[in-house]
């Protein structure tokens, strides 16, 4: 039973499980997403959603989709390593976007991503496009499964691991996916949203580019 399990669950049953619950979730989080949109748009008039490029299974790019929680044409702030700088001070949040991001109502829409089959409910987060120049040797690997709306290091570390540590914890996940473990995911990452613990990194160096996070 082990053996089918670890076979057949990632490649078949994951991706069913994924449609079963969008599906189920969809009614709800559309309802969710609504009353969201109102203040977001309340707040300064600006879009409802943020699209940014992601990179994907087998390292395609997708457009992931998010709740905007910053103001309008805010600059692009990256920590040392490349990725996406978070902090609670920082001034490019809305006043609602702070609040969606300490619940991760902000995530929500990433159910059209999953339902659509470019992500899945559990598995790696997506990384930027440019970051494959950046994986070194088994790194790659990490995209060889659809990227989470949560994952290992959401559920147990939020944002305050830094990238490369990130990629280490991704690794071990692709090689150990099961259905125990993404339950075990799930559920940590539950625990994680209501106690709102590691929402925001403590890094303090910052890298800035040109590309919108």
């Amino acid at each position: 039973m082990d053996g089918v399990d670890t076979a057949m669950y990632p490649k078949v049953f994951k991706r069913l499980l994924d449609i079963l619950l969008s599906l189920i979730l969809m009614p709800i989080v559309m309802v969710v997403i609504l009353i969201c949109g109102v203040f977001i748009f309340l707040e300064d008039r600006g879009p409802i959603f943020y699209c940014g490029l992601r990179l994907g299974k087998k390292g395609t790019t997708f457009k992931m989709v998010k709740l905007r929680t910053m103001k309008v044409n805010a600059p692009d702030i990256r920590n040392a390593d490349g990725s996406t700088f978070n902090s609670s001070s920082d001034q490019r949040l809305t006043q609602v976007g702070k609040l969606f991001r300490k619940t991760s109502l902000d995530e929500l829409p990433q159910l059209f991503n999953v339902l659509i089959g470019n992500m899945s409910f559990v598995g790696p987060r997506p990384d930027l496009p440019e970051h494959i120049n950046y994986y070194e040797d088994d790194e790659i690997k990490k995209l060889d499964v659809l990227p989470g709306i949560t994952g290992y290091n959401q559920a147990y570390f939020r944002n305050s691991l830094e990238w490369k540590q990130r990629l280490i914890n991704d690794l071990y996940y692709v090689q150990n996916i099961s259905f125990v473990l993404d339950l075990k995911i799930l559920f940590a990452t539950i625990i994680g949203v209501l106690r709102r613990k590691g929402i925001y990194s403590s890094r303090e160096q910052l890298n800035k580019s040109k590309i919108e996070g």
